[in-house]
């Protein structure tokens, strides 16, 4: 089943971060990790033409030219100096996706996620997807609790608009 939460929780979702809901919503059944151990590249792909759909880029691969630049730094005459590659992007460059499974608590891989995304240029809103089942854990929830706590203690300020936490 899809969970999600939007936070901060005092604003609603917007339209566009409504439609990544439904992108998910769509392949419930393909990628529930209830049932299924499916790896994010796996996840993706099952997402890919949904989002596509909704004007999205998504990753194809892991080679160089199927990645998703997102730019981080410029130099001389507006050249990209450095760049963190997202799993989907949408087409206006506002919101960044990236699905995570097995390494998203274990190795932390969410604070990366986090991370790269307030460094991205223009980006305001954050999607993570996360497993609802891993190893018997709810990643979800472990997520939610960090992120509940980031919001509510108010001591570090992101810039972004919002994060979107999706467990599938």
């Amino acid at each position: 089943m899809i969970r999600y939460q939007f936070f901060p929780r005092s604003h609603g979702i917007t339209k566009d971060v409504e439609a990544v809901i439904n992108c998910f919503k769509i392949v419930d059944n393909d990628i529930s990790s209830d049932h299924l151990q499916l790896n994010s590249n796996d996840v993706l792909e099952k997402l890919r033409p949904h989002l596509e759909a909704i004007d999205y880029d998504v990753e194809t691969g892991k080679s160089k030219n199927e990645k998703i630049p997102v730019p981080v730094l410029f130099g001389n005459n507006n050249e990209i100096d450095k760049s963190f590659n997202a799993d989907a992007l949408s087409k206006d460059g506002k919101i960044v996706i990236e699905v995570e499974a097995g390494r998203a608590v274990d190795n932390n891989q969410f604070l990366k996620d986090i991370f790269q995304a307030c460094m991205m240029f223009e980006v305001q809103y954050l999607v993570i997807a996360v497993r609802n089942d891993y190893r018997g854990g709810d990643d979800f929830k472990k997520i939610y609790t960090f992120l509940e706590t980031l919001y509510i203690s108010s001591r570090l300020h992101l810039p972004l608009n919002g994060i979107l936490l999706i467990g599938y």
